[in-house]
């Protein structure tokens, strides 16, 4: 694992796998999450089919940097946003996704890389977005991955996973281990596995427990804005994942997403949930591969 800073304001951790000279993947993460919800087995797989693969922390999560003199309330925030005060709640915010996509852009840069395959996770699948959206010169292809386009209408989550999602965990670290559980509400409903979330809870809380980041997070997302208008004019040769159980992320998120990018290839995978059940992995990795070698073709 290194750190690398990309900008005046912001260093990245980052773990690199695969041969330098391979064509690069850069995986970005979601809401909340560090790099290692890109398990270290999945990234070696992609990586032994020919990839360069990069995972990292964004900022405000992991090792990477954090925005610890800008404090945002998570329910305060929510409750700004619910009462329709946007001017109140954008000041709550010290930055957006347009600059969670600039830091990605920023790791390429500072790994010699100008143009790389980029795929994102949810949130990540937004901060992917962004990148081709406003560099679409540095995005070989777009892989967006459980994610949606901003717009209120699709993508929505169930009151039940939203309920999880945004529910307070534990402190300590036995509690925020144990409460993981909750997450089983969005994930696969043949392979969601109690064990492996409980695994990579403990891994994270150990790595760097930090929930003051959410809130900014949080904030990015959903100031942002709809994509919707900017992806009917996207270029760049675009893969669209999608589990059929996800209930965070409603599959609607991404049949809109595929809707507007012209040419986009959707695939929407039975038994996946708002997770990458590793029995999903191999077709998951055929499709990455497949896709990251259309370059140059639209």
């Amino acid at each position: 694992m290194s750190i690398v800073a990309v900008s005046p304001e912001v260093s990245l951790a980052y773990e690199s796998f695969g041969e330098p000279e391979d064509p690069p993947v850069l995986l970005v993460m979601g809401f909340g999450a560090q790099l290692l919800a890109w398990p270290e087995d999945f990234c070696r797989a992609l990586a032994d089919r020919g990839r360069r693969v990069i995972r990292y922390d964004n900022r405000d999560c992991g090792l990477s940097t954090k925005f610890d003199d800008h404090p945002v309330d998570m329910g305060e925030f929510i409750a700004t946003v619910s009462a329709g005060d946007i001017p109140a709640a954008l000041a709550m915010v010290p930055y957006r996704l347009r600059d969670m996509a600039d830091d990605g852009l920023g790791l390429l840069t500072a790994l010699g890389i100008e143009r790389a395959h980029v795929v994102g996770t949810s949130m990540g699948g937004m901060i992917a977005q962004t990148m081709a959206l406003f560099c679409p010169e540095r995005v070989l292809t777009l892989t967006s991955m459980m994610s949606s386009t901003g717009e209120s209408a699709y993508g929505q989550s169930t009151p039940e996973a939203q309920a999880a999602l945004f529910s307070p965990k534990p402190a300590d670290r036995e509690g925020y281990v144990a409460a993981v559980e909750k997450e089983l509400v969005w994930a696969s409903k043949r392979y969601g596995d109690a064990a492996s979330l409980r695994e990579l809870a403990a891994e994270s809380y150990d790595r760097s427990y930090y929930p003051a980041g959410i809130g900014r997070q949080l904030g990015a997302m959903i100031l942002s804005g709809s994509r919707a208008d900017a992806l009917r004019d996207l270029r760049v040769p675009t893969l669209v994942i999608h589990g059929l159980d996800d209930t965070l992320i409603d599959p609607s998120g991404g049949q809109r997403t595929a809707e507007l990018v012209p040419g986009a290839e959707l695939l929407l995978i039975p038994d996946m949930g708002h997770d990458r059940p590793r029995e999903l992995w191999p077709q998951l990795i055929d499709a990455l591969v497949s896709h990251t070698g259309r370059e140059g073709r639209p």
